[in-house]
């Protein structure tokens, strides 16, 4: 029976072990990638309520146009 716990122990550190191993070789390897990398920077206003209404208002239409055309053609 105490042959079990101390095998039962050993899986547990071997897992800690293992998993703080592979945090830390994932961390390093994601900092050290090539450092010229494009980033991308979205400034844009957001949009007020009436406008996103509108924009969605916009997009029905054109969804439903097309499914419309498709429905024609068959």
């Amino acid at each position: 029976m105490n042959v079990l716990k101390n095998f039962e122990a050993l899986f547990v550190i071997s897992a800690a072990l293992t998993c703080g191993a592979a945090y830390a070789l994932t961390s390093h390897t994601a900092i050290t990638q090539d450092p010229a990398m494009q980033t991308v920077v979205v400034s844009a206003k957001r949009l007020t309520p009436e406008q996103k209404l509108q924009s969605v208002l916009e997009e029905r239409a054109i969804v439903m146009a097309a499914e419309a055309d498709k429905a024609n053609k068959i």
